[in-house]
């Protein structure tokens, strides 16, 4: 299944695919993440991140948010 957008419920030390595809789309910069490179997602937000630079970011922007 090449370049198809997979939908995923993202679970605190996996995710379930509930839709096939081979990648999703890092929620801070639209960057694509092939399923098997995915390592860093937030399970409330339900969003995947390219890496943890951007995990962090996000958790940052949530922290001052508070």
């Amino acid at each position: 299944m090449k370049n198809k957008l997979a939908k995923l419920k993202y679970l605190p030390n996996s995710f379930e695919i509930i839709e096939q595809g081979d990648h999703v789309i890092c929620a801070m910069t639209g960057k694509k993440i092939f399923l098997d490179k995915l390592n860093y997602w937030n399970v409330e937000l339900q969003e995947p991140y390219f890496s943890f630079i951007e995990a962090q970011q996000k958790r940052e922007e949530l922290e001052r948010k508070d």
